[in-house]
């Protein structure tokens, strides 16, 4: 990405032109692609779609003032053609490109991104991503409900908006290329009300055309697409109620050309021994950690002991040899990929007779009885019976309760699940920085009911240092601010709310006709895949 900075005393200045040579000189313009998923969508509303299957649905509905390089974590222009950041980094000032039009034909302004900010932090949205935008001016007071709209949010013209910051916050511009932030149109909105999220309208790639629930979704061109030269596919459906197996043989039969839920596990050996079928598949990373939560209220895992003792108990080469090794060994909750991590921390080793003795110190020389949610998909139940065998090693007798996924989620929330394997479910970070591992699955902020933090941890004096880490805005405190957040991750696991796992890879097929690079397919931010750059060949 080219672009031009300017750095005075008063501001740095960043302007981003629209980049012609992202565009692939191989890709063919046209043509249709069919995706299959075992279930169906829940809303394609920006503020409310908060899972995996539907967040690149919305990345291709909708744009932010950011956004990222394909394949990349690199951040980019978005709908902002510059903006400027204040010296002391608590303004921001975003210039919009002029000529962007929603779906519906009407031109977007600035007085559309505040009403979206607004809308996203508005209580009565119930936005999953809210806290994403604690640090804007006024934040507190339109969460609680005591204001109406940011205060930190203003419209200086048709096609500027400054957002003022209570504190610095070295995130800001991550969070404004969160699907949360998308910009929406007002009209349509309340139109639909709360079925906004059935009859999506934003400035994307690509425009719904049609919804048949339980069915089908079909995804057209948006011919007036601000980004010259894509989307290259006129057209993507995306057929729902399709079992992952079947949805391979589909894809054998030349019927699919991406199953969305991936390679069945059951299958993947037989895939990879064909070397047809292999060539076909796409590996990449992910910033992604399978972990085991404990409940820190709930006996016996209120003690540190007995948390450090799951730590230690866990045989976690015999869990990643389980899912076919597609995965290493987890020793913190960062992913090795993810700034921040520690590289030089071992983590807890396995070690069942150190495991017993700290049993042993925090009173249960003579065992425990417990529970163990998760998701009851493939290879999860298979993954929790080895978690529970390496608990009973030391004396924890847990029972598995495999259910539905909403329903692990809902107990997670509620704190009514002494210990949940997040299989199926496991974070994956929304934005490249280590501080999306923390806020909202172990922070304070997440610890509440409903949500993601399951361990119910709460460090307030953590909460303070993850704060200051990322008060440290400026280019020359970048250094600093991971040491911070390496430190807070350590203390983490000093108190051991979490036994991390493993840190899984991401692995999908492609049909033959797809083309496009393959980190297209395995796209870290637009999960899984970047609809907006991939095409056809035939």
């Amino acid at each position: 990405m080219k672009t031009w900075l300017t750095s005075t005393a008063l501001a740095l200045t960043l302007a981003f032109p629209v980049m012609a040579e992202e565009l692939d000189p191989n890709a063919k313009p046209g043509g249709a692609i069919v995706i299959t998923y075992k279930d169906d969508v829940a809303t394609l509303d920006p503020a409310i779609g908060y899972d995996w299957q539907n967040w690149s649905m919305i990345k291709s509905l909708f744009d932010g003032l950011m956004d990222y390089a394909p394949g990349t974590t690199e951040l980019r222009p978005g709908l902002a053609e510059s903006y400027e950041m204040s010296a002391d980094g608590l303004s921001y000032t975003f210039k919009l490109r002029a000529g962007v039009k929603f779906h519906n034909g009407r031109e977007m302004t600035a007085d559309d991104v505040k009403y979206s900010l607004d809308r996203v932090t508005d209580p009565a949205t119930q936005s999953p991503g809210a806290g994403f935008f604690a640090s804007i001016a006024g934040y507190d007071e339109a969460a609680s409900g005591a204001a109406k709209g940011l205060a930190g949010v203003t419209v200086v013209d048709p096609l500027t908006v400054k957002i003022d910051l209570k504190r610095p916050d070295a995130t800001f511009l991550h969070v404004m290329a969160l699907n949360f932030s998308a910009v929406v149109p007002k009209e349509v909105v309340e139109e639909f009300g709360a079925d906004f999220g059935k009859h999506p309208v934003g400035t994307g790639s690509f425009k719904l055309a049609d919804w048949t629930i339980g069915q089908s979704l079909t995804f057209e061109k948006n011919a007036d697409n601000w980004r010259p030269g894509v989307p290259y596919l006129d057209k993507i459906t995306f057929e729902i109620g399709q079992e992952p197996v079947v949805a391979l043989l589909r894809l054998q039969n030349g019927e699919v050309d991406v199953p969305g839920d991936g390679i069945p596990p059951a299958k993947f050996q037989e895939v990879m021994a064909d070397a047809e079928q292999a060539a076909r598949v796409v590996e990449g990373g992910q910033l992604h950690t399978g972990y085991i939560t404990m409940n820190v209220n709930t006996a016996p895992f209120d003690k540190a002991e007995v948390r450090r003792a799951v730590n230690m108990a866990l045989n976690k080469d015999r869990i990643v040899q389980m899912i076919n090794n597609r995965a290493v060994p987890a020793s913190q909750p960062l992913p090795p990929s993810m700034p921040g991590y520690t590289a030089d921390y071992a983590g807890y080793a396995f070690d069942v007779e150190a495991a017993k003795k700290l049993m042993a110190d925090a009173g249960y020389a003579d065992g425990v009885t417990t529970e163990l949610f998760v998701m009851n998909t493939d290879p999860n139940p298979r993954i929790a019976q080895a978690i529970q065998q390496d608990l009973d090693a030391i004396g924890i007798k847990a029972e598995i309760k495999s259910l539905a996924q909403a329903n692990v989620i809902e107990a997670g929330g509620n704190g009514s699940a002494p210990m949940i394997w997040s299989g199926g479910m496991a974070w994956i970070a929304d934005f490249p920085d280590p501080s999306n591992f923390y806020g909202p699955i172990l922070g304070c902020g997440g610890a509440g009911e409903g949500g993601w933090n399951w361990s119910k941890y709460c460090n307030a004096d953590l909460d303070t240092l993850a704060t200051a880490a990322d008060s440290m805005a400026k280019p020359e405190e970048a250094e600093a601010r991971l040491k911070a957040w390496s430190d807070v991750y350590m203390k983490v696991m000093e108190d051991a709310p979490w036994a991390p796992v493993f840190n899984e890879q991401r692995f999908t097929m492609k049909s033959p006709r797809m083309g496009g690079d393959d980190k297209l397919y395995v796209d870290p931010v637009s999960i899984p895949v970047n609809y907006d750059y991939v095409y056809v060949t035939d």
